[in-house]
């Protein structure tokens, strides 16, 4: 073998030899970067300021479930940066989407804020971001599900509540078609009938009213409306309805007040409240109609000497087609819808409502609404049309003077 031939046979050697340091070279630093991502907890870059642009609660956290970025909305959940996840089901989950490398989602009960804050409904959705660290998103889908559930037990109340009169609309139809020939039997058929489509008119027109009130974004009409107006309008509609009951209306408290909303919408909220009032009413007792104010509240407080409501029964009234006596509302033509009405009604102008009672000493009603200050030219006309005679002012303000006060039930 020459000189040339071993120059060659040292230079492939040395190649191979060269390659081979260099390829275990490479392995070895591909190693690293490899074992440096997996042990690494750096947050990639972007993640937090894509965390805090979101609205929904989000975290990012490493393998021992501590979290090292966190969006807003998630501070109420008690994840807060440097914490650790507070739920046993969030750790479960997490783990879950670390080990198979798949978004994991799953419907949890989360509490947000402090004791006694109820647990919130939560879709969680856990997904791997690198083999340390994993992202939670956390939607609270509480109001969604309770909106949802409010539908179905609405269609399937309402559709329970039809049945009835539309039921004996149909059976005296046929009884009056049978007794053509005694006309006794027609009339008393006949005003039963009327009865009962009276009766699914009201409903059919306060589950109108209530579907408007829970599905209308905005209010039709939306001013600065007069308290005394609002009252008046309620103790109108129903004077008749008092007389025939034999009940007493009186108002009292504070006059020229002002609230912002929808005159007809409060008009028949209060209206609702009075008509439950008389209804529940002794003959020969009274209904009043107080209205006060508290620094930049108004309270209407309506209250009768009636039944009283159970203590049990109390937190459910104002539920839909809920009746505390069902055997006093048949009679009475009650349809379980008045009181859910003025809830909406109120809630829906900033406002609440809530009942005192005591069985055999009566009821008080009282919506509470924003004050609002009272507009620098009311409308001539209205001045106009609420102007009453001096002597039946004279004798109105003598009652409110000698009236109760009816916010602060004894």
């Amino acid at each position: 073998m020459d000189t040339m031939q071993l120059a060659l046979l040292a230079l492939l050697a040395g190649v191979v030899v060269g390659g081979s340091i260099a390829a275990v070279i490479v392995a070895a630093m591909r190693a690293r970067d490899r074992a440096r991502v997996e042990t690494s907890v750096a947050i990639p870059e972007g993640v937090r300021e894509v965390l805090h642009g979101m609205d929904d609660a989000a975290v990012v956290v490493d393998a021992s479930a501590t979290v090292l970025a966190a969006s807003g909305p998630a501070g109420p959940f008690h994840l807060g940066e440097g914490g650790v996840l507070p739920s046993d089901e969030l750790k479960t989950l997490m783990r879950r989407a670390r080990e198979t490398d798949l978004p994991q989602a799953e419907t949890l009960r989360l509490r947000r804020g402090a004791p006694p804050a109820e647990p919130r409904l939560v879709a969680v959705r856990a997904t791997r971001v690198s083999p340390r660290l994993t992202l939670l998103v956390l939607r609270d889908i509480t109001e969604r599900e309770r909106v949802e559930q409010m539908r179905r037990d609405f269609v399937a109340n309402t559709s329970h509540e039809l049945k009835t009169p539309v039921g004996a609309v149909s059976l005296l139809a046929e009884a009056i078609e049978s007794a053509a020939d005694d006309p006794e039997q027609v009339r008393n058929f006949a005003g039963r009938l009327i009865a009962e489509a009276s009766r699914l008119t009201v409903l059919t027109s306060r589950i109108m009213s209530l579907s408007k009130l829970q599905s209308s974004d905005e209010l039709s009409e939306d001013r600065i409306v007069s308290v005394d107006e609002i009252v008046a309008s309620a103790v109108d509609a129903h004077e008749i309805q008092a007389e025939s009951a034999g009940v007493k209306m009186t108002r009292g408290g504070t006059r020229g007040l002002h609230v912002r909303g929808d005159v007809q919408v409060l008009g028949e909220a209060v209206g609702n409240l009075v008509a439950n009032a008389i209804a529940y009413s002794p003959r020969g007792s009274s209904v009043g109609i107080g209205v006060s104010h508290d620094a930049d509240v108004v309270a209407i407080a309506v209250t009768d000497r009636g039944i009283g409501i159970p203590e049990g029964d109390q937190e459910r009234i104002f539920e839909r087609f809920y009746r505390a006596d069902p055997a006093r509302a048949r009679r009475t033509g009650g349809t379980g819808l008045g009181l859910s009405i003025v809830k909406h009604a109120v809630q829906r102008h900033g406002g609440d409502v809530s009942v005192w009672s005591k069985p055999g000493r009566g009821s008080t009603f009282t919506i509470r609404l924003p004050l609002a200050a009272a507009p620098d030219d009311l409308p001539t006309g209205k001045k106009t049309r609420k102007k009453k005679p001096k002597r039946a002012a004279a004798k109105k303000t003598a009652a409110s003077r000698t009236a109760p006060q009816i916010g602060d039930p004894a």
